[in-house]
């Protein structure tokens, strides 16, 4: 049994894993799983460069988390970070920030490891459930990524699409305006061409959606009375049921969003953006389906993603070194 922390600095949110991890059974227990939004992509997508105070809001957090990683006896720390990490010209100033706080290099993965982390980490809860090969999707802050596969990928890509860039870029409005949104559809389309260059939706067996956007859209089409992992987690709803879901949290206003009982208050700004994304995708893939001769019915939700897939292969990394 190794005891690990995976850390997955993403745009918009920064998250901890501690868990204790089984290699001879293949099993991973949680024993503490949190996330605070620092939006560390704040600007980014304009600039080029982490802004000095989401850069903080987030050191704020890694400092918290490696507090909680020593009072658990966390044997081995993994911090990976993602898009706006990757995009930012001033990265190393995070590099070295998240080194003093928590005493490892956090790791500034391409976009095809983070697919790979992401596919690990869902479909180690889904073999047996669902029927293969599965598209996993993560829909993070500044990208999404796209990877297919059985038991490990066999396609995958970043698309630098997701809630805040997408926010940032396009969607000024409360709620955004009929322009705002065509122009922002346009990118999200532009972005699935290229990706489905690279990775054969058509293939897909089952639809797999993972990080904040989906869950809360999830939420949404559950009408759930708070933010219940328990309820989201391996969800499987009608297609038409979440792209309904998607367009009424697109089509909300702020203030509306904010009084969603299940809905964090770092993603009402964003989420309509991040639905608006989602939508697409699941658009996409049903019609490839569709044309290769299948037929997409459900999408399945997973409270399992990257996060599980750092945790992992914490513990690959600690059992090597041993």
């Amino acid at each position: 049994m190794t005891r690990v922390a995976g850390i997955d600095c993403g745009t918009n949110s920064i998250r901890l894993l501690v868990a204790d991890v089984d290699e001879a059974t293949g099993t991973l227990v949680d024993l503490d799983r949190r996330m605070e939004v620092v939006r560390l992509g704040q600007g980014v997508d304009r600039t080029g460069l982490i802004a000095p105070e989401a850069l903080e809001r987030t050191l704020d957090a890694t400092r918290r988390y490696a507090a909680i990683c020593d009072e658990l006896g966390v044997e081995h720390v993994r911090f990976v970070a993602t898009s706006a990490s990757r995009d930012a010209r001033n990265r190393q100033d995070f590099v070295d920030g998240v080194h003093r706080a928590i005493g490892v290099l956090p790791e500034v993965v391409s976009g095809e490891e983070e697919a790979a982390l992401s596919f690990r980490g869902a479909t180690g809860v889904l073999a047996g459930a669902h029927p293969g090969p599965f598209l996993v999707v993560d829909l993070g802050g500044g990208s999404t990524e796209l990877v297919l596969g059985t038991t490990s990928p066999v396609a995958a890509w970043s698309m630098d699409v997701g809630c805040v860039r997408m926010t940032e870029r396009h969607l000024a409005g409360d709620p955004p305006t009929a322009a705002e949104l065509s122009a922002a559809s346009a990118d999200v389309e532009a972005a699935l061409d290229t990706a489905s260059r690279h990775v054969p939706l058509g293939r897909t067996a089952t639809l797999v959606g993972l990080a904040g956007t989906v869950t809360t859209v999830t939420a949404h089409a559950l009408d759930l009375d708070e933010y219940d992992p328990a309820a989201i987690d391996g969800a499987v709803l009608p297609t038409d049921r979440v792209l309904r879901s998607c367009a009424e949290l697109v089509g909300m206003t702020r203030s509306k969003r904010s009084r969603l009982p299940y809905m964090h208050p770092g993603r009402v700004d964003v989420i309509g953006a991040g639905a608006l994304v989602w939508s697409a995708v699941v658009s996409r893939v049903r019609s490839e389906v569709a044309r290769a001769g299948g037929n997409l019915r459900t999408v399945v939700t997973s409270e399992h993603d990257i996060l599980d897939g750092i945790a992992w292969s914490a513990a690959d990394v600690r059992a090597a070194r041993s």
